[in-house]
């Protein structure tokens, strides 16, 4: 990268920064909309200058809000489609929030890998980490995989991979995301969803089977109790 062009992500990450700061209300409303002013700004810039700005804010030690960073990218799709293995964890490095995990992996390494530009080795690698934020990044990416909403066809080969990688997990943020997985892959195959469940119902955990049982039954994750009949 041209010495310019690091100059030119330095300066625009101090804006971004110094703009946050005088926010009246720091929302996810109100930070949302000055990423949309940045996004368009950034609407002709290279795509390497968009992932280096995105990557700084990332890394950025303050609590900078890193859904800030990750849509900077989804939103300037040929930043999007540039990035690699190495860029993805990178943009991931010391992830350690649900939220942040979410947005990491709904708006970039799902994308990336559904389109195919990373390989299934590098998200398996994730569901083998002892870090337990990499292992929810790895069930959260199939969420890409099938959601209508997020671009989304269906994938139940990959899904279930990564589902048989981590069913006997317990730690309680990688099984939520395994529900999530589970339910976002039953809109799209809920027969395999049944079979999953039926071959792993003695070690899944309680959450798991009740939620993505209520999803194939009614479509809801928890369907309200029906009134006591007067």
């Amino acid at each position: 990268m041209s010495k310019r062009s690091t100059q030119e992500i330095s300066d625009l990450e101090h804006e971004i920064v110094a703009r946050l700061a005088t926010l009246k209300s720091p929302n996810t409303q109100s930070m949302r909309e000055l990423r949309v002013e940045f996004s368009k700004r950034l609407t002709n810039a290279a795509p390497e200058l968009v992932v280096g700005l995105a990557m700084n804010l990332a890394r950025r030690a303050d609590n900078f809000p890193r859904f800030f960073a990750y849509e900077l990218i989804q939103h300037h799709p040929p930043a999007l489609r540039s990035l690699k293995a190495g860029d993805l964890e990178d943009l991931g490095k010391n992830i350690d929030t649900w939220g942040a995990v979410d947005a990491f992996a709904c708006y970039l390494a799902g994308p990336t890998w559904r389109e195919q530009r990373v390989s299934n080795t590098l998200i398996r690698r994730w569901a083998r980490a002892p870090d337990r934020w990499w292992r929810r990044t790895a069930l959260v990416s199939t969420v890409a995989l099938n959601s209508k909403a997020r671009g989304g066809i269906g994938d139940t080969v990959r899904t279930l991979m990564i589902c048989e990688m981590l069913f006997e997990d317990r730690d309680d943020m990688v099984v939520k995301a395994l529900s999530w997985a589970l339910r976002e892959l039953s809109k799209r195959d809920p027969h395999s969803v049944r079979k999953f469940l039926d071959k792993h119902a003695a070690v899944l955990a309680p959450r798991v089977v009740r939620e993505v049982n209520n999803k194939l039954k009614t479509g809801l994750k928890n369907p309200r109790p029906r009134p006591a009949a007067k």
